[in-house]
């Protein structure tokens, strides 16, 4: 095992998802910060820029910033395993993605089949296309939401099993430590008193409270 695994770590660094910034996830890092985490936001181009630019930013800040926990939600769930996979070398005990879509995204599909491909911008290809199955040395949870109002919804992209935006399935990436359902929609994750719970329980223990759990996998 390697030697950061298992290690819980009070230092986290949040990641938000496409078309938001740090502020999105300023709900989130508060909360944390409640339960005696030292957090920081890290901002990046998620359209203009995408991961392109933002993994290798994010690679170089982490080098600098030593042991680190990460927690993205949606596309920055995406971006941090990523970076982990181009340097399996940095000293990130766990990472907890909100309502990633690990295993691709078929709402990101659906916006580029109907010509909407300049909306993904540079990050179509890595929300469309998802990651391979997880062999890194960090433990991963993913927390899902359940109430299905989003985007993808509307557009036909997701049904019920979803958060309205990313279908359960899309975030059962083989390989992940943990994964729980939490009563919340896509953008909801972010405001979620129980998603904040359960993002907290796995930075310190390495998995979620099953009590808290809506489903767990």
């Amino acid at each position: 095992m390697d030697s950061y695994a298992g290690r819980m770590n009070s230092r986290v660094l949040l990641l938000h998802g496409i078309w938001n910034a740090r502020a999105w996830v300023g709900p989130l890092a508060w909360r944390l910060r409640a339960q005696g985490f030292v957090v920081e936001t890290f901002g990046y181009a998620s359209v203009f820029g995408g991961p392109g630019v933002a993994v290798p930013q994010l690679i170089a800040r982490l080098r600098e910033g030593g042991v680190t926990s990460l927690v993205g939600h949606s596309l920055g769930g995406l971006v941090a395993l990523e970076a982990l996979r181009q340097a399996p070398e940095l000293a990130v005990p766990r990472v907890v993605c909100l309502g990633s879509p690990l295993c691709g995204s078929g709402t990101a599909r659906t916006l580029a089949g109907h010509g909407w491909s300049a909306a993904l911008g540079r990050s179509g290809g890595l929300l469309q296309h998802g990651l391979p199955a997880w062999q890194g040395a960090a433990e991963v949870g993913l927390v899902a939401g359940a109430i299905p109002h989003g985007l993808g919804c509307l557009m036909g992209a997701v049904g019920a099993a979803s958060d309205g935006t990313v279908a359960l399935d899309e975030t059962r990436l083989p390989g992940l430590h943990d994964h729980c359902v939490v009563a919340a929609s896509h953008s909801g994750l972010v405001l979620s008193p129980l998603a904040a719970r359960q993002t907290a329980a796995f930075l310190r223990d390495g998995r979620f409270e099953r009590a808290s759990a809506t489903r767990a996998a």
